[in-house]
C-alpha cells in the first residue's frame, strides 16, 4: 500500500485555489455515541483476580521457556513478578531485563517494594547498586556484555531466570541486534520469559528459540484488551463522531457515514493555523469526560506549542485537585531540583498539561511520567516514542498524523507502533473504556488508521548485523568453527531457511541467511588481522583482548587512538571533550563557535587526534565500514560542561536541544566507562575516565533522584 503524503506546511487550499474556510470549535456529540460515553466511569475495586492468560504464563515458564504477547497495559509485569517468586523463593537468582534505563528504574522501584530493597539491584551504566542481589533489574545491554564475559571465563551466567522485557524489540533496527544476541548466546538452563506487545510471527520466535535452546517454548497470547477501546472522529466543528460504522462483507466495519461525507467533501472546514486549538479541543473532551489525554503529535515544536496554547482558555478544574498537583510538584522538586524554573512549570502547576518529547531534559520527563501516573495531568502532548515502554495511562489518546518519524524519515505507523498508542487509552482499574480520537488534517489519512484499528500485529523481523564489538567478542571465546554454528542459530537465518523450506525465494532484503553473516564475520576477521587485533591463527592479540572490552559504537577508532596514545590521559575534562566528538553523530556548526570556548589545549589535542586517526579512518572507510566524523563543538560543549560551567551556558554553547545535550553527555559517559575498565592495560587513562564521569554526569543530565554510581566504586 502506498502511503499518502498531504501538502506540505503551510495554508490549506482547495482544488479550485481558495483557502479552505476555517470555523469555530464547539463540543457536540453524535446522538450514537450517549450509549457510549454512558459506560465512561470508574470500575468498581474488587481483589485482583489474575487473567486465564497470565496464569498459563506463569505455569509454562515454570516447564520451559515462554513468550507472551498481549495488548501494553494488559498486566505482563504480574506475570514476571509471579516467575521471580517462585526463583526467588527457591533461593534462586532472577534478571529482569528491559530496554529503557527509565522503565528499569521503574521497575527497580517496583521489585524492591515487592522484594525487599536489599534483595534487589540495578544495572543501567548509569547506576550500578547492590550489583550481588538475588533479583537484577538492568537494561539488555548490561545483560549481553554478562554473557559476553561469561562465555570468556567459561562460565555459567549466575542466575537461574531471565525475563525479556519489551522482547519485540528484536525487531528494533538500531537495537534489536542486542536482544538477538541475549536470546543466542544465552544458556538453554536458563529459563527465558519474553513480554511484548501483539506481534504477527511469535509462533515463528518461539519455533526459532526451541530450536536453539533444545527445549519447549511456551506461546501466551492474549489479544482482548484490558479495557476495551472505542475509536472517534473528531470534526473540526469540535462535534465528536463514531469513527466506524456499519460492518463490511469481510467482517470489519467500514468508516461512519458521516466521517465518509466529510472525507469526501471538496472544500472541507479546518481547524485553523498550523495546529488546532488544543484547548478548544480539551474543552470538547472535557465536555465528555475524556480526559485526561495524550495528544500524539509530529513534532517536539508541535508539542511545546500545544502547552504554550493552554495558557488562557484550557477548561477549569477542581481546586482540590490542582492543590494537590501544586503540593506533589513541590515534593517532587526537592530531589528533582533544576525543573522548578522550567518554562512549561506554570502552566504545569496552574493547568495540568504538559509536553513530553526527547529534547527535555530526563528530570522534567520523569516529573511529567509521574503526574501523569498518579493522575494529576490532564493532558500530556507527546512525540510516539512515549508510547514505548514507559507507563503513561490516559482515558483517551488523539491522533493528529498517521506516519511517525523514525529518526530519519517520515514513514506511515505500522500495526505494532499504532496498537502500542492506543494501548495508553484506558487505565486498567480506573477506566471502563477508552478512547482514541482521529484529528483530520495535512498530515492525516483518516482511511489509514481505520484500517490500522483492525490490522493484525506487525511481523518482526531480524535486525542481526555484524561489528568489530561483536566480533572481538565472539573470538574471545570461540573458535571460527563455533563462530559459524552460532550465525546460524540467528532468527535470520532461521527465517531465511523456513522461506526456502516452504518453496519460497527468500528475495526479500531483510532474508538474511547464515551464509551472509559468515561473510560479513570473515570481512570484519580479515581488517582485524590486518590491525593485529587477531593472530594469524585467529587468536585475539593482546590488544583485541583489551580491545573486546570497548563495546561502543567505535570500538577500532577508540582502540587505535589508545594504542598510539593519542588521548589526553592526565587531563578529565579534555578526555571527556573528546570522547564527545566519538560519540556524536550530528552534523555540526564548527564555525559558530566563540573563541573563548575552545582554548588551545582543547585544539591541540583534537587537532593530534584527528590528524593521527585520519589514515585509520581511511582505512576504515576503503574496506567498507563505518567512521565517525571528528567536529570540534561537542568536544567544546562537553569541555566546558566537565569543567564545571553552568548548565545556562553550556546549553548557550550547544545552541540546541537540552535534552539532545543530555544524551551525548551520557552516551559520552558510557564510552568512558568503557575505558575506565582498561585499568589493567591503561591505568592512568582509566583513572582519568573514571574523574571525567564523575565531572559529567550531574544535575541537571542526571536528577538527584537517580543519581548515577560514583567512580571508583566500592
Amino acid at each position: 500500500m502506498t502511503f499518502k503524503r498531504y501538502p506540505p506546511r503551510g495554508r490549506h487550499r482547495t482544488r479550485r485555489g481558495h483557502h479552505s474556510p476555517r470555523i469555530q470549535i464547539k463540543p457536540g456529540a453524535d446522538k450514537r455515541l450517549n450509549r457510549i460515553f454512558s459506560k465512561i466511569g470508574v470500575p468498581e475495586k474488587h481483589p485482583f483476580i489474575p487473567d486465564s492468560y497470565q496464569n498459563k504464563a506463569v505455569s509454562a515458564i515454570r516447564k520451559g521457556d515462554c513468550l507472551v504477547t498481549a495488548p501494553t497495559g494488559s498486566g505482563k509485569t504480574w506475570i514476571a513478578v509471579q516467575a521471580i517468586s517462585d526463583v526467588f523463593k527457591n533461593n534462586g537468582r532472577a534478571w529482569y531485563a528491559s530496554p529503557l534505563k527509565a522503565l528499569t528504574n521503574s521497575k527497580y522501584t517496583e521489585f524492591s517494594a515487592i522484594f525487599g530493597k536489599e534483595n534487589v539491584g540495578i544495572l543501567t551504566g548509569d547506576r550500578k547498586e547492590n550489583p550481588d542481589a538475588p533479583i537484577i533489574v538492568g537494561t539488555t545491554e548490561i545483560l549481553r556484555n554478562q554473557l559476553y564475559d561469561a562465555m570468556y571465563r567459561g562460565r555459567d551466567l549466575e542466575t537461574d531466570l531471565v525475563v525479556l522485557d519489551e522482547a519485540h524489540y528484536i525487531g528494533d533496527p538500531d537495537r534489536g541486534v542486542v536482544w538477538e544476541e541475549t536470546m543466542i548466546y544465552l544458556p538453554s538452563r536458563i529459563p527465558l520469559l519474553m513480554l511484548s506487545a501483539t506481534i504477527g510471527n511469535a509462533h515463528k520466535i518461539a519455533e526459532w528459540l526451541e530450536s536453539i535452546r533444545k527445549k519447549p517454548c511456551g506461546i501466551i497470547e492474549e489479544k482482548k484488551r484490558a479495557v476495551p477501546l472505542f475509536p472517534l472522529f473528531l470534526h473540526p466543528s469540535g462535534t465528536l463522531y463514531p469513527l466506524l460504522g456499519e460492518m463490511e462483507k469481510k467482517g470489519k466495519k467500514r468508516l461512519y457515514k458521516k466521517v465518509i461525507a466529510y472525507l469526501k467533501q471538496s472544500d472541507k472546514p479546518r481547524f485553523g493555523g498550523q495546529l488546532p486549538r488544543m484547548d478548544a479541543i480539551a474543552g470538547v473532551l472535557t465536555k465528555y469526560n475524556l480526559l485526561p489525554a495524550i495528544f500524539f503529535l509530529k513534532s517536539r515544536a508541535d508539542c511545546d506549542s500545544s502547552v504554550a496554547m493552554c495558557e488562557n482558555h484550557f477548561p477549569r478544574e477542581d481546586i482540590e485537585r490542582k492543590n494537590g498537583r501544586i503540593a506533589r510538584i513541590k515534593e517532587l522538586c526537592e530531589t528533582i531540583a533544576h525543573v522548578k524554573n522550567h518554562r512549561h512549570m506554570g502552566l504545569l502547576r496552574k493547568k495540568g498539561v504538559a509536553a513530553h518529547h526527547s529534547g527535555q531534559l530526563p528530570g522534567w520527563k520523569l516529573l511529567v511520567e509521574t503526574l501523569m501516573t498518579e493522575g494529576y495531568l490532564d493532558a500530556v502532548f507527546a512525540t510516539s516514542t512515549v508510547a514505548a515502554g514507559v507507563n503513561f495511562p490516559a482515558r483517551t489518546i488523539l491522533f493528529l498524523n498517521s506516519d511517525r518519524f523514525n529518526g530519519r524519515d517520515f514513514i506511515p505507523l505500522d500495526a505494532t507502533q499504532f496498537h502500542q498508542m492506543t494501548g495508553r487509552a484506558g487505565r486498567r482499574g480506573k477506566d471502563m473504556i477508552g478512547f482514541a480520537v482521529v484529528i483530520p488534517g495535512r498530515f492525516m489519512d483518516t482511511h489509514f488508521v481505520a484500517r490500522l484499528i483492525h490490522a493484525p500485529p506487525s511481523d518482526v523481523e531480524s535486525q542481526i548485523r555484524l561489528d568489530f564489538s561483536m566480533t572481538l567478542n565472539l573470538i574471545m571465546s570461540h573458535s571460527p568453527v563455533q563462530i559459524h554454528g552460532l550465525l546460524d542459530k540467528s532468527f535470520a537465518a532461521f527465517l531465511y531457511h523456513a522461506t526456502r523450506s516452504h518453496g519460497r525465494n527468500p528475495s526479500d532484503q531483510k532474508s538474511i541467511d547464515s551464509g551472509f553473516l559468515w561473510r560479513e564475520f570473515l570481512r570484519h576477521l580479515d581488517f582485524l588481522k590486518e590491525k593485529s587485533y587477531v593472530t594469524s591463527d585467529n587468536r585475539l592479540t593482546e590488544s583485541g583482548v583489551w580491545g573486546s572490552k570497548l563495546r561502543i559504537d567505535h570500538p577500532l577508532m577508540v582502540a587505535e587512538g589508545l594504542r598510539r596514545e593519542l588521548f589526553p590521559d592526565s587531563t578529565p575534562s579534555l578526555l571527556a571533550g573528546i570522547m564527545a566528538s566519538f560519540v556524536n553523530e550530528r552534523d555540526m556548526d564548527d564555525e559558530s563557535l566563540k573563541s573563548e570556548h575552545v582554548p588551545d589545549a582543547l585544539i591541540n589535542v583534537f587537532e593530534r587526534i584527528a590528524s593521527g586517526l585520519e589514515p585509520f579512518a581511511k582505512e576504515l572507510i576503503t574496506a567498507g565500514f563505518n567512521a565517525p566524523h571528528f567536529f570540534l563543538k561537542p568536544a567544546a560543549v562537553l569541555y566546558y560542561w566537565a569543567q564545571g560551567g553552568a548548565w545556562d551556558d553550556t546549553i548557550a554553547i550547544w545552541s540546541g536541544a537540552e535534552g539532545d545535550l543530555a544524551m551525548l553527555i551520557l552516551r559520552t559517559a558510557d564510552n568512558l566507562r568503557h575505558i575506565a575498565s582498561l585499568s589493567d592495560v591503561f591505568p592512568v587513562a582509566a583513572e582519568t575516565a573514571r574523574t571525567a564521569v564523575n565531572l559529567i554526569l550531574r544535575e541537571p543530565v542526571v536528577p538527584s533522584l537517580i543519581q548515577p554510581t560514583p567512580y571508583p566504586e566500592p
